[in-house]
């Protein structure tokens, strides 16, 4: 076993790593940068140390972890989540408060939304409480620190900074009454021993992990996700993981943009009717939880030119301004603008590979597969080495039992990862 892939055996094991999902470099430099904090003189002694060093072994786990969040991430998430959970609460009729998880939980972006919306809506306090998990000591640390940056707060509704927050020389500080809602715990979903004692929970917020796992930890992590969950229950989830959800014996909940699923069998008791076709966005990629997710990020801009811009520059900076729009509707939930803003790009310029995956993204969240795939295939035909059509379209292979053919494409992905092949898109 060479140096590098003892290394991804290792992480693979130990936090259900799958190299492909993130790409081997990333891994690769991870590895090079805690060799050299560890003051180890190359990888086969930092090998023996990280066996013997469990603060190494966590400190490697922090270098490869990329959170990656952001208060209210898809609001329509988070209005779905108070229209259920106050319906809910009228069929408790005061018997219990509700359960919540998030996990990951990251550095309490997530948790505490759910927290604020619930409050928002008119939920008391009292009727409810937040558990969240994070395989991070730090991501938990600093949630429970509770102040954040302006990086923590993207789009253009702000209001609840205002009502939950209180501006300070480092930052915006959440205030008690959200903080008291949710209590914090460091804690690996591959570990039996997790949240073992505790009840199941009304909701669970899993969003963007069981993309980052090969299938076989997938296929074990939903079974502890569903241990977790109610029997009537619902489980959020990434907008990308919708579609492996389906194939798990879930169901959409019907609330469009929701990201919500609830068990096939038995049938739960009837959620409320959608106000809007169910059209799901792509997903924003998180922490090492395969194939690899959604990018949540827009395509690299071009330098500023101080020079005046000669004509082909100048349509190929309309391009990519037209690609960042796509990016920016298709992150922040505008799933049918999205969709519209391809479709127009397709009319006015040569197709490209990233416009064919964001479709197959979108087809592939809104349930289209057969859609899917062939916007995927298209964007490969353009480009064979793009990542994350290789990546997405391995996952629907794998879901419809072509092992083989999603292990071939998995395969294709690292490669192009270690080679660079692919141009990074953030």
């Amino acid at each position: 076993m060479s140096d590098d892939s003892r290394f991804f055996a290792y992480l693979r094991d130990r936090i259900g790593l799958d190299v492909a999902s993130v790409g081997a470099p990333m891994i690769e430099r991870a590895v090079q940068l805690r060799c050299k904090a560890a003051v180890q003189p190359d990888l086969s002694a930092y090998w023996q140390l990280l066996q013997s060093s469990p603060a190494e072994q966590q400190a490697l786990i922090e270098a490869v972890i990329v959170p990656e969040t952001w208060f209210l991430r898809y609001p329509e998430t988070f209005d779905a989540l108070a229209r259920l959970a106050q319906q809910r609460l009228a069929t408790l009729k005061g018997v219990r408060g509700l359960r919540l998880l998030s996990l990951p939980c990251s550095t309490g972006e997530e948790p505490y939304s759910i927290a604020m919306s619930l409050l928002d809506a008119g939920i008391a306090p009292a009727q409810f409480k937040v558990d969240a998990v994070d395989i991070s000591p730090l991501s938990v640390a600093k949630a429970q620190r509770a102040v954040y940056g302006r990086n923590s707060f993207r789009g253009q509704q702000l209001g609840y900074r205002d009502r939950h927050f209180q501006a300070e020389a480092d930052g915006y500080r959440l205030n008690e009454r959200v903080t008291a809602q949710v209590r914090f715990q460091a804690g690996n979903i591959l570990d039996p021993a997790l949240l073992a004692k505790e009840p199941r929970y009304d909701f669970v917020f899993c969003r963007n992990l069981l993309i980052y796992f090969d299938i076989e930890t997938q296929q074990r992590v939903f079974e502890v996700l569903k241990n977790f969950t109610l029997a009537d229950g619902a489980l959020f989830i990434g907008p990308a993981e919708g579609s492996l959800l389906a194939r798990m014996g879930m169901r959409p909940i019907g609330i469009a943009q929701s990201f919500a699923f609830v068990r096939a069998e038995p049938e739960p008791a009837p959620m409320p009717s959608p106000a809007a076709p169910v059209i799901a966005p792509p997903v924003p990629v998180r922490q090492a939880r395969a194939a690899r997710p959604a990018p949540n990020v827009t395509p690299r801009p071009r330098p500023v030119l101080a020079a005046p811009i000669a004509p082909q520059a100048a349509r190929d900076t309309d391009n990519q301004a037209l690609l960042t729009h796509i990016a920016n509707l298709a992150n922040g939930g505008k799933s049918l603008e999205a969709r519209a803003a391809c479709e127009d790009y397709l009319k006015q310029h040569a197709p490209t590979a990233q416009v064919y995956y964001w479709l197959g993204l979108l087809s592939d969240v809104a349930g289209d597969i057969s859609a899917a795939q062939a916007f995927y295939r298209k964007a490969l035909y353009l480009e064979p080495q793009h990542v994350e059509a290789l990546s997405q379209l391995a996952m629907l292979l794998a879901a419809q039992g072509d092992t083989a053919g999603a292990r071939r494409l998995q395969e294709r992905a690292a490669r192009s990862g270690r080679s660079g092949e692919q141009e990074p898109r953030g």
